[in-house]
């Protein structure tokens, strides 16, 4: 298969491998690219954060860095904290996207992963709550593309919660007589994290096709995608479906079923990195 055909006639050069059940770069149609997670203390870990992974899907490389902070909680949620995601898609990332405010894709992604964190109760917000009504944790959880090469949102999901799983809070406490806060740097305790959501895309093509982990050039040639969050139960916590080919109810069952799957390979995968990093 040339070249050239590629590029004159995209989407027929890639019919013509998908008659054969495999794609371009040799995966199978259900098949992963190589998925890596590092966490905390490496190569990619940002000091200025409390926590920090960076994930790499094939080419598609995120980093999450999670930096957790002290404010009054909301009048309406007295004893509640609260996390505020925001995904950020650099212009270095790839030539579509440009330098300046968030653009649609980027907001986007962020309602997704605020979508997430909320369905799937990974975290609960009044576990983040302090002091009733007087103190709580803010949880700014930072993820940053840094190569685009499709298949964002499950890089994202899963950046997150690598970077999640490694934040220690210190002990905190409000001084009867001063009202002040009084921080134990020495005391620290893990986040509690209630529920591990994991993302699993899927491409469509020509309406009736499923490919899972599209990459950039799957996704601009597919008729739609669609995102399945599950959790270690086997929950569904959401289905992300922007616009595009209708499934049909066994599709989206295929779906679910191939994502309770994915579910356990990156679960055991993040569990492998956080005993590698915990100490003895």
């Amino acid at each position: 298969l040339s070249i050239c055909s590629r590029t004159v006639e995209p989407l027929e050069y890639y019919r013509r491998f998908l008659k054969e059940n495999c794609r371009p770069d040799g995966r199978e149609l259900g098949e992963f690219r190589t998925t890596t997670v590092n966490i905390g203390k490496c190569l990619c870990s940002i000091t200025t954060a409390d926590s920090s992974a960076l994930v790499k899907l094939g080419n598609t490389t995120v980093i999450c860095g999670v930096k957790a902070e002290l404010a009054a909680p909301a009048a309406d949620s007295a004893n509640k904290g609260y996390i505020v995601p925001n995904v950020e898609l650099l212009s270095l990332c790839a030539e579509r996207f440009r330098s300046g405010p968030p653009g649609e894709e980027a907001q986007a992604a962020s309602q997704f992963i605020a979508d997430v964190i909320e369905n799937s109760q990974m975290i609960v917000k009044e576990d983040l709550c302090i002091a009733n009504g007087k103190l709580a944790w803010v949880l700014y959880c930072d993820i940053i593309c840094l190569d685009y090469d499709g298949n964002l949102l499950d890089a994202s999901v899963f950046a997150l919660l690598a970077a999640l799983k490694n934040v220690q809070l210190p002990s905190v406490s409000i001084n009867e007589e001063t009202g002040l806060s009084e921080v134990n740097l020495k005391q620290k305790n893990p986040l509690i994290i209630r529920k591990h959501p994991v993302a699993t895309s899927f491409a469509v093509f020509d309406d009736t096709l499923l490919i899972v982990d599209p990459t950039a050039e799957e996704e601009d040639l597919a008729t739609g995608t669609v995102t399945i969050v599950t959790d270690e139960e086997g929950r569904l916590c959401s289905v992300h479906k922007p616009g595009g080919s209708p499934l049909t109810g066994a599709k989206l069952q295929d779906c679910i079923t191939r994502a309770i799957t994915r579910h356990k390979e990156v679960k055991k995968l993040i569990d492998k990195v956080i005993k590698s990093i915990t100490p003895k």
